[in-house]
């Protein structure tokens, strides 16, 4: 179905029918880049950042080694976004 097929049916709804289309639709957003995923293929496979091809691992070891959250922040500004 495309939008412009969807939209009659939109309008016709009630006020309140909308507000809870709307309330759908901004959770499906948000929920796009959440969390942590893995895809065969995307960085081999391991847990990555959803989204990114930022992995888990990657992460924990910098942290491991003694990268502080600021710095990781910094080169990573995606993560920032993200939040």
């Amino acid at each position: 179905m495309t939008l412009k097929e969807l939209e009659p049916q939109l309008l016709s709804l009630t006020p309140t029918e909308k507000a809870q289309a709307i309330q759908i639709l901004a959770q499906s957003l948000a929920n796009t880049k959440q969390g942590i995923e893995k895809t065969p293929g995307v960085v081999g496979g391991n847990a990555r950042i959803s989204g990114t091809r930022i992995s888990v691992w990657g992460l924990v070891e910098s942290r491991r080694l003694g990268v502080t959250d600021a710095q990781l922040l910094e080169d990573y500004r995606i993560l920032v976004l993200a939040t």
